[in-house]
């Protein structure tokens, strides 16, 4: 797998020391940042208070990889890597739910790190009248630019927020009085599920699918009919055919 370190947008890396400081300090929204191995200075410390204070990701690299993922080479030891969108409460997204007089319908993405596939999620999600997508704060893509451009403007309307527990967020909105399928090759066939009412999707990593918690913890399996010669699809593809299967019955 190629290394994400090397797939950040350019265009939302924070470079230097008072530039990552003030960002913190403003409130911007930062997915991830990068500290050169050994420096523990003051204010790289004082940086490091305000990432932990966001529960930003914290990884450590040496000066040869944060040189990499450098544009000036003038980073001074730190780069922030900053969302292009901000992210909403998982409570923003029961509340638009509520306000349409709808019954919640809610994308759970487990590792999706792909942004192309996030992207494309996001959209069918908007399309198909979701009410949000919630997604995994660690191993997984959060809101690039190139996430931004593979949703086709959605972002601007579909509210996603990142969790660090999607376990726990599952028990919480089961509580709400919503149920989860998960899209898994060994579920019932999607058209033998009752998927009406309040319900979560969950759509696993491109590779190794919904993990084993997550999967334990959902009401129901669905798989999706295939007749072709190979096995699997795209994960943004499978959640579009589980969601539009939602959408019919929905409808019905």
């Amino acid at each position: 797998m190629e290394n994400r370190e090397n797939t950040v947008e350019q265009s939302l890396k924070i470079e230097g020391r008072n530039a990552v400081l003030e960002a913190f300090r403003s409130g911007k929204t930062i997915d991830k940042l990068f500290v050169q191995d050994g420096c523990k200075d003051g204010p790289v410390q004082t940086i490091l208070r305000e990432a932990k204070k966001s529960d930003t990701i914290i990884q450590f690299i040496s000066r040869e990889r944060l040189d990499g993922l450098s544009e000036t080479k003038k980073h001074q030891g730190v780069i922030a890597v900053a969302a292009a969108y901000k992210y909403a409460q998982v409570e923003d997204i029961l509340e638009k739910a509520r306000e349409k007089g709808e019954p919640p319908f809610v994308f759970l993405l487990d590792n999706i790190e792909d942004p192309h596939n996030l992207g494309a999620i996001i959209r069918t999600a908007n399309l198909a009248g979701a009410h949000g997508v919630i997604i995994h704060k660690r191993h997984a893509v959060g809101l690039t630019g190139t996430v931004a451009k593979a949703s086709a403007g959605a972002l601007n309307y579909t509210p996603v927020a990142k969790v660090t527990n999607l376990v726990a967020t599952i028990r919480d909105l089961k509580k709400e009085g919503l149920w989860f399928v998960c899209a898994d090759m060994n579920g019932a066939t999607m058209y033998d599920l009752d998927l009406k009412g309040p319900i979560g999707l969950v759509i696993g990593n491109e590779g190794e699918g919904v993990g084993k918690l997550v999967r334990e913890n959902c009401d129901f399996a669905a798989s999706i009919p295939m007749k072709g010669d190979i096995d699997s699809l795209n994960a943004s593809v499978a959640a579009g055919v589980l969601a539009y299967e939602i959408v019919r019955q929905r409808l019905n």
